[in-house]
């Protein structure tokens, strides 16, 4: 099984409840982790026998510039176009942190973590 960790991929997005998050936006950090069955990757040197952590990253991207009031939202679009789109991955993990959260307290940040194998609902 190899694994690939995308860490602090950070993102500008206009995610929350309140009004006032979808005018100004905030920052975000992704953190996303994907299996898969590729060893080959590593006998072949092979882009194609390896999850591609290009793609991985473009996903992330795309479906955080989609606003939404829940980062559990966010997080499951971003679990499920992944499991889509490669069909090698068997299990995701995806963690949404909101950098200095509106939410009256000296907090640095708040997240949420999502995963999933495929073929089983969350």
């Amino acid at each position: 099984m190899v694994e690939v960790y995308l860490k602090n991929v950070r993102c500008y997005s206009f995610h929350g409840c309140l009004k006032e998050e979808g005018v100004i936006g905030s920052e975000y950090l992704v953190n996303l982790w994907a299996k898969g069955a590729l060893g080959k990757a590593s006998l072949s040197d092979k882009i194609d026998d390896a999850i591609d952590y290009v793609f991985l990253n473009k996903v992330i991207t795309e479906e955080m510039s989609i606003p939404s009031k829940l980062l559990e939202t966010v997080a499951k679009r971003i679990l499920d176009r992944v499991l889509k789109e490669d069909q090698r991955i068997q299990k995701i993990t995806v963690s949404v942190s909101k950098l200095c959260p509106p939410i009256n307290g000296d907090v640095e940040s708040v997240a949420i973590k999502l995963s999933q194998k495929r073929g089983k609902k969350i």
